[in-house]
């Protein structure tokens, strides 16, 4: 029996006229999936009861158990999903002015490695399934329910979970499909879903190609020594690679590319370090989001100062950059960027 939201609508279009079902049907199923958050075949009354039984027969319908929850003083909430395998997961929920962002995973584990990254302590296990992917958002959806709050106030994804999302390219792509349907699946605007790479150039140009979501790119250096030092990835995909694949990275004419930067005291927060990444972004329509590095036990870099971080920003805003401070969320429960473990906390 598989997992019915391992399926995208055309791929469920086709096994429909397979079994000699007409295939508009799939548009059906896939709103009592996305969007009324049907738990059972049964529920799905304008089909007939032959087609819901013949549904039942061979899906079900994928849910992921909440093993843990944690809530921040900053209200942003922390889940940890148990898979069918007993692996773990996190998503996180981050609360906006009138929004929430889900932050989610795409791997169990992660294999690049970075230095600074919390996930890659445990290393890779293997990537999530579609099914996983879109569960994440499915389920925080109808957590939102129960809670008597709109689901459509979660409006922005961000894939800035555990692991690498272009190394799971095609569950990811798969994923977009449906997260970005806006007729049938979960109506998220493309402007409102971003990716986050540590790098991947292959498959950085290829995504322009095969979506319109927004590109994260996450930087953290300016010289080649430092960052394969810190993302091992540097060495198959040096900045010369990755920055000419953002400089040619398909988009909408208005769009710019994220670059995130985790500022570490004295490894990449000085002046030089600034102008430096002035001179390698200014060719590409970019925005620049500087992240304080969120301290945790087992990592030794540590958080600059609020001058040294505040001088930086500085010498890129006076050089016309678009760019910000970036304020952590979650970090007391360990939710804010590269904290993500799937450890269970008792």
């Amino acid at each position: 029996m598989k997992n019915l939201l391992d399926f995208t609508r055309q791929e469920l279009s086709c096994w429909l006229e397979d079994n000699g079902i007409r295939p508009f049907r799939a548009g059906q199923i896939s709103k009592w999936i996305c969007i009324r958050q049907a738990e059972s075949f049964e529920e799905m009354t304008d089909l007939s009861k032959e087609l819901r039984k013949k549904l039942e027969d061979h899906f079900y319908i994928g849910r992921l158990i909440v093993e843990e929850k944690m809530v921040s003083v900053d209200t942003t909430e922390k889940f940890l999903f148990r898979l069918s395998d007993g692996l773990h997961i996190e998503s996180v929920l981050i609360p906006g002015k009138d929004h929430f962002t889900l932050c989610v995973s795409s791997q169990v584990g992660c294999a690049q490695d970075c230095q600074f990254c919390l996930t890659a302590k445990g290393g890779f296990i293997r990537n999530l399934t579609v099914g996983e992917i879109i569960a994440q958002i499915r389920d925080i959806r109808f957590y939102l329910m129960q809670n008597a709050i709109d689901p459509l106030k979660l409006s922005n994804i961000v894939f800035m979970g555990m692991g690498e999302p272009l190394a799971n390219y095609q569950n990811l792509i798969k994923s977009l499909e449906t997260i970005t349907d806006t007729d049938y699946g979960f109506k998220f605007s493309p402007r409102h879903v971003t990716v986050s790479t540590s790098g991947l150039v292959p498959k950085i140009t290829q995504l322009g190609l095969d979506t319109s979501v927004n590109l994260a790119v996450s930087l953290n250096a300016t010289t080649d020594e430092l960052r394969s030092e810190l993302m091992p990835i540097n060495h198959k995909y040096p900045l010369k690679q990755l920055l000419e694949a953002c400089r040619t990275f398909t988009m909408k004419p208005r769009n710019k590319i994220t670059f995130e930067y985790i500022l570490m005291k004295g490894v990449n927060d000085s002046k030089e370090d600034a102008l430096r990444l002035v001179k390698l972004l200014s060719p590409i329509k970019a925005k620049i989001n500087l992240i304080p590095f969120n301290e945790y036990t087992e990592s030794g870099f540590k958080r600059p100062s609020q001058k040294d971080i505040s001088d930086f920003l500085q010498i890129l805003l006076d050089r016309n950059f678009t760019a910000i401070i970036r304020k952590s969320k979650g970090d007391d429960i360990l939710a804010a960027c590269g904290q993500l473990k799937a450890k269970l906390i008792h």
